[in-house]
């Protein structure tokens, strides 16, 4: 999904854990996104989450996939309103394996929620 949104976008989608990772410039919508791993984040996504610097970020637009539950997209909007991030009430979420059939609909997420 992540590769999806940003070729939409026109930007490189880049993993929490990746060197550039974190914002060094203000990014005026953020998508961002991760799936449960026992019924939490996974621990390389709580840790960029928690050292986000809020004040870089105008808006964010939360996404996930998962085989069980959504609830990833609201420990994401929980953890980014801590930061006093604004975060748009439209998310996505897909079922694991829905990706790659869903191509359309991902790709009509990002050009809406881009600006």
């Amino acid at each position: 999904m992540a590769d999806i949104i940003a070729g939409q976008a026109g930007v490189k989608a880049v993993s929490v854990d990746a060197a550039d990772a974190a914002l060094t410039e203000k990014a005026d919508v953020l998508f961002i996104g991760g799936a449960l791993y026992a019924y939490g984040l996974d621990k390389k996504l709580t840790a960029y989450l928690s050292g986000i610097d809020g004040s870089k970020v105008g808006e964010a637009v939360v996404f996930s996939t998962s085989w069980l539950s959504k609830h990833a997209i609201d420990l994401i909007k929980k953890a980014l309103a801590a930061k006093g991030i604004k975060v748009r009430e439209e998310f996505l979420y897909l079922k694991s394996g829905q990706v790659d059939k869903r191509t359309a609909e991902i790709k009509a997420f990002a050009d809406k929620n881009i600006k």
